[in-house]
């Protein structure tokens, strides 16, 4: 008998949905014990959300400074032989109450000499989330085996009025000409492929060894084209992060001309700088060619695609 350990927090309900579709291979197999941790915020985070919370939670969330999670319902001295850690990505990082998990002590113990699986929905960029999610697993002792990654198909221009509009309003649907937000049903209904993968490997003992699980199932896919573009943000988050900090703590009357700045800044560069940003890329990828196929082997390690 194995023992899995799935952890995740969806705040629209779509990770949750790709998560548990991904191990149902493993929920319906008798030689697997699948638990199922959902984590569970203090001050619950709303959804829709209103615009002057989603702007609010920028900073702690870049800095990686965690939310208070209610008590988890595993103990910390439990033992599995994988863990599961899916979360959604917020401004370039990961969601607050998967940061919290990780830098907690009972995450920290559960997670140590243990093989982990990350799973990621979202927009369209990760990559930067991920290298932060990596580092917090390897200060935990923990050994990143997989990465599956589920994006929404839709333009990255299209994706920039659809996917504030479902945070924002609730409303996912197809749209002036517009795709529906979020990940497909399509591609939902296919993630458990990788449970079945997963299964595989369990029943060989594969978990054990130092190499990936998923490999050659197209389980991280990486658009080039979003690379430097995801840098350059992030670098801007960290620096609008530590300013709205200024202010003071979350919440606090001190931050609202800043957060009031940070919109502003948002909207100016989603209107004139991220359009003919992505065409300048264009033009210059030649020049990079090499440089950006490099970082996608990177990137998409160690699943690969």
């Amino acid at each position: 008998m194995k023992r899995v350990l799935l952890v995740h927090f969806s705040q629209t309900g779509q990770l949750a949905r790709v998560a548990r579709r991904m191990v149902s291979p493993l929920s319906e197999a008798s030689d697997i014990e699948l638990v199922e941790e959902v984590l569970r915020p203090r001050t619950p985070y709303p959804f829709p959300w209103p615009l002057w919370k989603f702007l609010d939670a920028m900073p702690e969330t870049v800095l990686l400074e965690p939310p208070e999670l209610e008590p988890l319902s595993v103990r910390a001295d439990e033992q599995f032989d994988l863990i599961i850690l899916a979360y959604q990505v917020w401004y370039l990082a990961p969601s607050g109450p998967i940061t919290a998990f990780l830098k907690s002590k009972t995450g920290k113990q559960l997670l140590r000499g243990r093989p982990v699986v990350t799973v990621i929905a979202c927009r369209n960029m990760w990559l930067v989330a991920q290298e932060a999610v990596k580092g917090l697993i390897r200060e935990a002792g923990g050994m990143l085996r997989d990465n599956v990654v589920l994006t929404d198909r839709g333009g990255a221009l299209e994706t920039l009025i659809t996917t504030p509009r479902w945070l924002l309003t609730g409303k996912r649907n197809a749209f002036c000409g517009l795709s529906a937000a979020g990940v497909s049903e399509r591609e939902i209904e296919g993630a458990d492929r990788f449970g079945r993968a997963l299964l595989a490997a369990l029943r060989a003992d594969r978990e054990r060894e130092e190499a990936p699980m998923l490999a050659g199932l197209g389980a991280a896919r990486v658009d080039p084209r979003l690379i430097f573009s995801e840098r350059a943000a992030r670098r801007a988050f960290s620096v609008w992060s530590r300013l709205i900090r200024l202010g003071g703590a979350a919440g606090s009357m001190g931050r609202a001309p800043l957060l009031a700045l940070f919109s502003v800044y948002l909207v100016a560069m989603i209107i004139a700088v991220v359009p003919p940003s992505l065409l300048l890329q264009r033009l210059a990828r030649p020049l990079f060619a090499k440089r950006l196929q490099s970082l996608r082997t990177y990137y998409e390690l160690p699943s690969g695609q």
